[in-house]
């Protein structure tokens, strides 16, 4: 178990090094997305699945606190994940496929930004908001696994991370997540 256990951080540890090659890449999402608070626009996050509980770990992150040390006001930032009633009445009435896009329709302004986070790129919510989101003009960034499945060239900023484990790609996305945000913060304080 203990080699198993140590080959996981090995690898998790590479793909989280090799981050490094998208530095210009992050560079544009934390400008980009700072800017977009600066001028009192929102932000808005989706994803699937474990995705989704990254876009609302991520929300939560900005609409309560990031780090404990850190006095500063709330940020505009919402999964489009919403909630469970949300979800489920979407789902119902206009087809899971448009969870994503829906909400966006309903919460998006001029100036916002939509993230997107998916490990494969293929679901079909994730193509779904792609396409309302250009239909509404709307600046997205994506942080995609695998090769970007469907998605792949879908966003105004992408970032790939090259892993097809779907462990090791939300992990690196939480990292990313975490570091964006960070510094983001460090410009709006």
């Amino acid at each position: 178990m203990i080699e198993d256990f140590r080959k996981q951080i090995k690898q998790n540890t590479k793909i989280i090094e090799n981050l490094i090659i998208h530095k210009k890449i992050v560079e544009k999402i934390i400008k980009s997305m700072t800017d977009c608070l600066k001028r009192g626009c929102k932000i808005l996050i989706c994803g699937n699945g474990g995705s989704a509980a990254d876009a609302q770990h991520l929300s939560t992150e900005f609409l309560v606190r990031l780090r404990p040390n850190i006095k500063r006001k709330s940020f505009p930032v919402l999964s489009l994940a919403q909630d469970a009633s949300t979800v489920t009445a979407c789902g119902n009435d206009f087809g899971f496929d448009n969870i994503f896009s829906r909400n966006l329709e309903g919460l998006y302004k001029k100036g916002d930004i939509l993230l997107v986070l998916s490990t494969s790129g293929n679901s079909k919510n994730i193509i779904k908001v792609f396409k309302k989101a250009k239909e509404m003009k709307v600046k997205t960034i994506s942080i995609l696994g695998n090769n970007g499945g469907k998605a792949r060239k879908m966003a105004n900023l992408e970032l790939l991370i090259n892993e097809k484990n779907v462990a090791r790609v939300q992990e690196a996305q939480k990292f990313l997540g975490h570091y964006i945000f960070e510094k983001i913060e460090d410009s709006l304080i």
